[in-house]
């Protein structure tokens, strides 16, 4: 009878424990119930060409809609063909949103292989690309071992609402800031190219854009470190 009891309680806590390791405020479930809005808004604001306009709508989508959801445990592929979850990344998590036919500015490659070298042992790098995989590979060759290139397959993820979010309503090239329980500090467009600028210049407010992004994690883990504490 014990035995019994004993099986049929670890029966009932199965779907409680799956509840609790879930998190309950997904990035997909909590922009799913605005983007439809924000696009209609910031598809008028584009062809006005008002793009101090159509940034204000980005920044209100992301401060009061996407920052503190998780992000999804969506599966993409490394170049070696193997999937991988997201969540197989157990660090904070510096992930920037790339495409194909994205032409990154001059400086910009070299800043953030240089700041993938320095932080890679705190934070997880990580670009996620759309596009041609022949380019990608291409592009590859030039990014720093520590910073993991992984491919978006149009095919597979065609059905991952938080996939085609990033891709259709947030653009390219954009940063997502995750702390190492998943949560999403901040999301920001990358505005840094300086096409017209030489190297150093460029290289420079790359460096600057990327290192800023490095402190928010940074803070964002000893706040969670402090919370923690105060809890306990």
């Amino acid at each position: 009878m014990g035995k019994l009891l004993l099986a049929l309680f670890i029966l009932l806590s199965i779907p409680t424990l799956a509840q609790q390791a879930e998190p309950k405020d997904l990035f997909s479930q909590a922009i799913g119930k605005n983007i439809r809005k924000y696009r209609k808004q910031a598809k008028l604001a584009y062809i006005r060409k008002d793009e101090e306009r159509a940034q204000f709508l980005f920044d209100s989508l992301v401060k009061k809609v996407v920052n503190g959801s998780y992000i999804d445990n969506f599966k993409v592929r490394k170049f070696t063909g193997r999937r991988i979850n997201l969540y197989k990344f157990e660090k904070p998590i510096y992930l920037i949103t790339y495409a194909s036919w994205c032409v990154p500015g001059k400086g910009e490659v070299p800043a953030f292989n240089d700041v993938a070298e320095k932080y890679h042992d705190q934070i997880d790098f990580v670009m996620l690309y759309w596009g041609s995989k022949k380019k990608i590979r291409k592009s590859k060759r030039k990014i720093s071992k520590h910073i993991h290139v992984l491919y978006v397959d149009e095919k597979e993820n065609r059905n991952d609402f938080a996939i085609r979010t990033m891709k259709h309503s947030l653009g390219f090239p954009t940063s997502f800031f995750i702390s190492a329980d998943k949560r999403i500090l901040d999301v920001r467009r990358n505005f840094m190219h300086h096409y017209s600028k030489e190297y150093t210049e460029s290289y420079n407010s790359n460096y600057q854009s990327f290192t800023s992004g490095i402190s928010l994690l940074q803070r964002g883990e000893v706040q969670k470190e402090l919370k923690s504490e105060y809890e306990n």
